[in-house]
């Protein structure tokens, strides 16, 4: 039973921009010239031509998968919530949620009290576990949330879609130990062959290390289970097809879809009832057809496999709060098989983030009252309406909308919910029990707080001031279902954002974000999306047409994209960030432009406006990532590598040729009719 993260919950709930920024001002209007790498032609690689200095110096640091500017914000942020954490073991009048904030993180940074209580702390799950009889029993210990595992049917509470003032229970697949179903199913790649292998002796030496008898047949059993869920698990590019994954029925036709699952076991270990005011409870079911499968490959499979394969599990979920062999293990494979890092991050920038994922609220309560002052807020406020302003000129005069669809995309733009910084209501955490001697018990008092601080209010109606990220997050995203955009005050740093660089920055930086933000509400699943935040089918056949043919060739130029040799940006799975990129950096552009009220921009060490606002957009993009995360995020992640998001946008806009003088025969130039104009 997983808890849902609410404004990011699986059913298309939203969609984040993967962010980047530094924490200090760069070069002196908000640039960082000597980063670029000017013998590189910018229509050859503009990546390179803004970065290609940086990238040839960078290196990663052996505790992280990628270096750059997101990286280096990420860090920043833990360096505060760290400081903020470690500072409270100071202060004498301690709040009741500042003592609890300093248990949790005591706790975790215990490690020689983790190591001397050894396997104790686990030992009754782990009983619990190798002591399931039935599938009934098994049923029961996927559907607890006090265990919080993940299983091949999980559960989240998030929003009716076709009533976003109401809750829903959302059912999906799940239940892979590796990050997608291609890293399991793919045969055409060696590395990935090797990874196979590798998980296989990581779940082996898990077993050893808990005690179990024969490890290596019993990891090879949970791996070939895991293998027929990756089966029939929807590719990634169908599960973010929001009419293809709301999928309503009862309860009844849940168990009549599914027949060989126990879900009443599954339903009461979590405390869901069948009814609800209105009657039997209607639920939503993403992956309709892979249902039926996942409940028949649970009844082919022998308790005594899916007993292993939740001990698994479990071990990977608690690893971090038991003894270093078992951490030491899990991140060999999790951090260093897969990603290729080499070094665990230090404990105490961990304990941050163990709080920011408990108590977010709690801690970024005190982080914005130290870091977030108002004037940045209200920068920050100022440059969001700009960017609808630029939204709201540019819908009125699209050629390939019908004014029927116009006038609908105004309502829904006007509709916009905004939200900087930080929630007007702080989450109440008077009810979570924290125990400095107790990690592994805070853990799961922490998992049934938060399911049940949702699951008790279902029957509700939705609380629309709620946020789905925590203050300290370096990240942006657009909620649908509220139809608003929400921007954590980790993010309005440089070089995304400083009130004293350069307009063309700014907008080129976070306005460019702003606005991939905001046209999520438009883009190929946004727009199935109204005013109001119900899916709701408002565009004309022709005009739905028309954007189709301009996404279909947008997903064909980054599907032509080779990050890796012989691995391709999948561009039906990015297409929702991918549109979201060329109509953000499109509007962010007309924005600036409408900044400058008819006056000319001027001309900064040799730099034009333009030639400012693209340079910064090249920049937050700066990323250096190790072969194994960028497989990673390849394979399973819905955004396009860092590198091509400037390469992939820039190529489709006018003003960027004209800026750079960007020419025929350039690596990424294309002929006017060829670029993809969304907005």
């Amino acid at each position: 039973m997983r808890r849902s993260l609410m404004a990011l919950a699986g059913l298309a709930a939203c969609t984040a921009v993967a962010a980047a920024a530094a924490g200090t001002q760069y070069g002196t209007w908000g640039f960082d010239s000597s980063a670029m790498d000017k013998s590189v032609k910018p229509g050859d690689n503009f990546f390179m031509y803004v970065n290609g200095t940086w990238y040839k110096n960078a290196e990663i640091p052996a505790d992280r998968s990628s270096t750059g500017s997101f990286q280096d914000l990420r860090v920043l942020s833990e360096k505060r919530m760290q400081e903020i954490a470690a500072s409270l073991d100071a202060k004498t009048d301690l709040t009741p949620e500042e003592t609890k904030l300093r248990d949790l993180y005591d706790a975790f940074n215990d490690t020689a009290q983790i190591e001397k209580n050894g396997l104790e702390p686990a030992k009754a799950d782990l009983d619990r576990i190798a002591n399931l009889k039935t599938a009934d029993d098994v049923a029961a210990a996927f559907g607890d949330p006090r265990l919080g595992l993940d299983s091949p049917f999980n559960t989240q509470i998030a929003f009716n879609p076709k009533n976003t003032n109401e809750y829903a229970l959302i059912f999906s697949q799940g239940g892979l130990g590796m990050p997608d179903r291609d890293y399991y199913l793919k045969t055409d790649n060696a590395d990935l062959e090797k990874t196979r292998d590798a998980y296989k002796k990581h779940i082996a030496t898990m077993f050893k290390l808990a005690g179990l008898s024969d490890a290596d047949a019993r990891a090879q059993k949970v791996y070939d289970l895991e293998y027929k869920l990756a089966e029939a698990t929807w590719p990634n590019a169908e599960r973010r097809e929001t009419d293809k994954v709301f999928n309503p029925m009862s309860i009844a036709q849940l168990k009549a879809l599914t027949p060989e699952f126990p879900w009443d076991d599954y339903l009461n270990a979590g405390g869901i009832s069948a009814n609800s005011p209105k009657g039997e409870r209607i639920v939503i079911v993403s992956e309709k057809s892979g249902f039926p499968k996942f409940s028949k490959i649970f009844a082919d499979t022998p308790v005594d496999v899916w007993r292993d394969y939740l001990t698994a599990h479990y071990l990977h979920t608690y690893a971090p709060y038991l003894p270093k062999a078992f951490d030491d293990e899990d991140f060999a494979f999790y951090s260093g098989t897969l990603q290729g890092v080499s070094q665990q991050l230090p404990r105490a920038a961990r304990a941050a983030h163990v709080l920011d994922n408990l108590m977010g609220e709690a801690l970024g309560k005190l982080y914005v009252a130290k870091y977030f002052p108002p004037e940045a807020k209200a920068k920050a406020v100022e440059l969001v309406h700009n960017l609808l302003a630029a939204y709201d000129a540019d819908i009125r005069t699209l050629s390939w909308m019908s004014p029927a669809t116009r006038q609908k995309a105004l309502d829904k733009l006007h509709k916009f919910g905004i939200k900087i910084g930080y929630p007007d209501r702080w989450r109440d955490y008077s009810a979570l029990v924290i125990r400095r001697d107790d990690l592994i018990g805070d853990i799961q008092r922490a998992n049934v707080f938060e399911w049940h601080r949702e699951l008790d209010r279902i029957d509700q109606k939705v609380d629309k001031s709620e946020w789905g990220m925590t203050p300290p997050t370096v990240n942006a995203y657009n909620n649908p279902f509220f139809n608003e955009v929400v921007f954590p005050a980790a993010i309005l740093q440089p070089p995304f954002f400083d009130p004293n660089a350069d307009d063309a920055v700014n907008y080129g930086g976070i306005g460019a974000v702003i606005g991939h933000e905001i046209s999520h509400g438009f883009d190929d699943q946004g727009a199935k999306f109204d005013a109001d935040g119900n899916v709701n089918d408002w565009w004309t056949p022709a005009d739905k047409a028309a954007f189709k043919t301009k996404q279909d060739a947008l997903g064909a130029q980054y599907s032509a994209f080779e990050p890796l040799p012989g691995l391709h940006i999948n561009g039906a799975f990015t297409m929702g960030e991918n549109i979201a990129d060329n109509a953000g950096i499109a509007i962010a552009l007309k924005a600036y432009h409408i900044s400058l009220h008819g006056k000319k921009a001027k001309v900064i060490d040799g730099w034009t406006g333009d030639q400012r606002f693209y340079l910064s957009y090249g920049q937050i993009w700066r990323s250096k990532m190790r072969e194994g995360a960028l497989r990673q995020q390849i394979l399973s992640n819905e955004h396009s590598p860092a590198m091509f998001r400037p390469i992939g946008t820039t190529r489709n806009q006018d003003e960027w040729y004209k800026a750079f003088d960007v020419k025929p025969g350039q690596k990424y130039y294309l002929p006017p009719d060829q670029r993809v104009h969304l907005w």
